[in-house]
């Protein structure tokens, strides 16, 4: 064997006791206050982490895995490994792995589609760090990706249908990804102000919120013949940082309260930055801003994760064949109110 894939991911404890050690290997190595450590503990043992292992992994754990394996099976000959920055199984274990296996060549995908210094740039910086000799092809970005623009389309429109059914007349919706310190998208010395030691200074701003904007812009207009106008639709970047200075908004806090005075009486929410379930869709979604929501007076609906969307898988095949993305098929209207 040659040829691998390898995807990389987040990485996400197995149990509640490995919390503070994955914390700091998200952070670089700075510890978090205990009140921090406590309170993550507690969000994700309300998604199902337990104190000993469950019968499966954890649902990033799991869906990525599961993503793997469906495109294994559709590129018929090709490995798929699968790596994680920030738990096991590490980047470095498994291009060692990959090493022994007699691979030469990777062509390695970011399951974050957006590309982000935070997030696609570390990945690659620890994949290029463990893969000396290999010869290493990098997908930085495919916010754009027809078919994965699709795959969510094809998990928005159903909830979004409904919801606008039930209400009597079209629902928002309200596009969300992952917060970044405003340091990381800045240039100059405002892009290591407060960053750990040995980042770089940056003379380009980071691609990281225009590419996240657009992705939502897309997935908005496969669904405009279905009835989802250009005013119909909001963005926001969630699940902000506790620590490390301002974090990019505006947040989805602040824009659910406009929304409730605007006169609206529900939202769907749909998270562009994501492409499976995890901590901050199962628990800050489904759990906080949908708590947030209702007390607003707002009923708070989320589109399903990809997760194993056949159409995902379709997308991954094209982006580790170094193919010309297809075009996406077309979305059939929506009846609403």
């Amino acid at each position: 064997m040659s040829h691998a894939v390898l995807l990389l991911a987040h990485g996400t404890p197995n149990v509640r006791g490995e919390m503070a050690e994955y914390l700091s290997k998200v952070t670089g190595g700075r510890a978090l206050p205990d009140e921090v450590v406590e309170e993550l503990k507690h969000r994700y043992a309300q998604i199902g982490l337990r104190e000993t292992p469950g019968q499966e992994p954890p649902p990033l754990t799991k869906w990525t895995l599961a993503q793997g394996h469906a495109l294994e099976q559709a590129l018929g000959g090709t490995c798929v490994y699968i790596a994680m920055r920030n738990w096991s199984p590490y980047i470095a274990d498994v291009v060692e792995q990959m090493r022994s296996d007699g691979v030469t060549k990777i062509r390695a995908v970011c399951l974050a589609p957006q590309n982000s210094r935070t997030s696609v740039g570390l990945y690659r910086r620890a994949l290029m760090a463990a893969a000396t000799g290999i010869d290493v092809e990098f997908v930085a970005e495919w916010a754009e990706n027809p078919l994965l623009v699709q795959a969510f389309a094809e998990r928005l429109q159903p909830v979004w249908s409904n919801a606008s059914a039930e209400l009597g007349k079209p629902v928002p919706v309200l596009f969300t990804a992952h917060s970044v310190p405003c340091r990381t998208i800045m240039t100059g010395e405002a892009s290591i102000a407060g960053a750990r030691p040995g980042t770089p200074m940056q003379d380009s701003p980071d691609p990281y919120p225009v590419e996240a904007k657009r992705t939502a812009s897309l997935v908005a207009e496969r669904l405009r013949t279905a009835g989802l106008t250009e005013r119909g639709w909001y963005f926001a970047f969630q699940s902000q940082g506790v620590s490390g200075g301002p974090w990019i908004g505006p947040t989805v806090e602040d824009t659910l309260k406009s929304l409730k005075e605007e006169g609206h009486k529900g939202v769907v929410m749909q998270p562009i930055g994501f492409v499976c379930d995890h901590v901050e869709v199962l628990y800050d979604i489904d759990i906080a801003f949908k708590e947030l929501a209702a007390g607003l007076g707002l009923k708070l609906w989320r589109a399903e994760s990809l997760n194993d969307s056949p159409t995902l898988t379709k997308a991954l095949v094209g982006i580790a064949k170094s193919e010309e993305p297809v075009e996406a098929t077309s979305l059939s209207p929506a009846k609403v109110g």
